[in-house]
């Protein structure tokens, strides 16, 4: 059935791990007219994980609604597809994850939540997403790491970075001044260790829904 199940995913999980939860034909983050394409070829199961924001043309909502209307289960997850599932959900498309949960409660709402740059060729990240230092200064805070006063001044540098720039490195700098510098060093040196990976946690969940829904499928 590996060919009847597409996974576009490229940053939030590298395809080695992937494929040791799934058996699917992996192809690279998403742009406009793949999902059709994947479709046509005959695919019943079309996992969304990874997509293009501003490389290409972004994957559109009516190959989406297409697909659904001739039958294909489509999944979303962690970046595009979590934005895609949560504005398509009400039409058949099925959401996966804390990043969709997010956006379909209108707790995200800008796509740099969940973009970032990344090596075209293996996929690497080159930034942090925001959503991850979210999750990291969150969980800094849950820690004791850092101070309730620290979240919002943390929070507000990572969002004045353009989504490219973003790392906890240029997050730390961005907050000099603004932030004790005890609580900084201590989440620099936290978020350099233990940092949340929200997007990998969602993408690998969206895998085992994949994997759960093929096996129930005749």
């Amino acid at each position: 059935m590996t060919h009847e199940i597409v996974v576009f995913l490229g940053p939030s999980c590298d395809h080695a791990a992937a494929r040791e939860i799934l058996d699917a034909d992996y192809r690279p983050p998403a742009k406009r007219g793949d999902i059709a394409r994947a479709a046509e070829g005959g695919a019943r199961i079309i996992g969304l994980i990874d997509g293009v924001f501003f490389q290409d043309c972004a994957v559109a909502h009516r190959e989406i609604l297409a697909a659904l209307r001739a039958g294909v289960r489509v999944v979303g997850a962690s970046s595009m597809g979590a934005l895609r599932a949560a504005e398509l959900d009400g039409l058949g498309m099925e959401g996966v994850g804390e990043i969709y949960r997010a956006y379909r409660e209108g707790r995200f709402v800008a796509d740099d939540e969940v973009a970032l740059l990344f090596d075209p060729e293996t996929f690497v990240p080159l930034s942090e997403p925001l959503v991850n230092i979210r999750a990291t200064i969150q969980r800094a805070l849950e820690c004791n790491v850092i101070g309730a006063d620290a979240v919002g001044a943390l929070l507000e540098a990572a969002r004045g970075l353009y989504f490219p720039d973003r790392t906890y490195d240029a997050v730390a700098e961005a907050a000099e001044g603004k932030v004790d510098p005890a609580d900084l060093a201590r989440f620099a040196a936290f978020a350099g260790e233990h940092a949340v990976d929200r997007k990998r946690e969602d993408a690998l969940m969206a895998l085992w829904y994949i994997r759960d829904l093929a096996e129930s499928m005749p």
